[in-house]
């Protein structure tokens, strides 16, 4: 599989335009996805405020009998995840309930789905959209104890929502991922630097290439090239893991269309 050759993270200020202090990168740039070309992932904190994360994650709790199941329970969502639905064969209900899926994400959490598409184009410096028949940006929750809380995700790539046209020609993809709230310790974000060459399943041969753990922040942003392997990593405790999410892909230049 293709490698970047550049197991680095990018730390920026909140949506501006030079590294934090604590960056390690000599060059100051731009907050953007190109980036991605350099650094295996890029860490903004403070995204969110600390009143408006707790507020968030007050309404994903108090929707808890609206949360989708998924796994038989190994993790659930607010708002429904098409990677969820396509891996249990249920594609057809994830598209049927698109709309009604953001009416209950923006009934809970009124303007995240709003607030996620303006980090993509502040991002991107492009136009960020809904993507047509599919669900807005969500909330996935793992829970403590649950399967990834014991043993990790799995390793995988962000490609299940690309199209065959986008994945053939290369088109940029993002992944952008906001943590509401913490486990109690650990659950970061294992990133390789390796790259999607077609294959779905990476397989094991790939897993001693370079890699980091990125760490999360409360209300921090975390932003990955979707084209590239990662995993959750395990994290012990009893508080569960909330985080919102939104992928992105350039369908013409300038233009992404999102979901989740």
């Amino acid at each position: 599989m293709p490698t970047a050759r550049r197991a680095s993270l990018l730390r920026l200020d909140p949506l501006l335009g030079s590294p934090a202090p604590s960056s390690s990168s000599p060059r100051a740039v731009a907050p953007s996805v190109d980036a991605l070309d350099r650094h295996v992932a890029i860490e903004i904190p403070r995204v969110f405020s600390e009143a408006e994360r707790a507020a968030l994650v007050a309404g994903v709790r108090a929707a808890r009998d609206e949360w989708t199941a998924d796994f038989g329970g190994e993790q659930f969502s607010l708002g429904r995840a098409f990677y969820t639905h396509l891996e249990q064969g249920r594609s057809r209900l994830y598209f049927a309930d698109a709309a009604a899926s953001d009416d209950r994400v923006e009934r809970h959490l009124p303007g995240l789905q709003r607030r996620m598409r303006e980090l993509v184009a502040a991002l991107t410096g492009g136009l960020a959209q809904p993507r047509r028949g599919f669900c807005g940006p969500g909330v996935h929750i793992f829970p403590a104890g649950e399967k990834v809380a014991r043993e990790g995700g799995v390793v995988h790539f962000d490609t299940e929502g690309l199209s065959d046209y986008h994945l053939t020609r290369r088109r940029r993809a993002i992944t952008v991922v906001v943590m509401l709230e913490l486990p109690d310790a650990d659950g970061g974000l294992k990133l390789w630097d390796v790259l999607y060459d077609g294959r779905g399943d990476p397989g094991d041969a790939v897993l001693p290439a370079p890699s980091l753990v990125a760490g999360y922040s409360p209300g921090g942003a975390l932003v990955i090239d979707s084209y590239r392997m990662h995993q959750i990593q395990p994290f012990p405790g009893g508080r569960d893991r909330i985080s919102a999410t939104v992928h992105a892909a350039e369908i013409d230049s300038g233009r992404w269309e999102t979901w989740f």
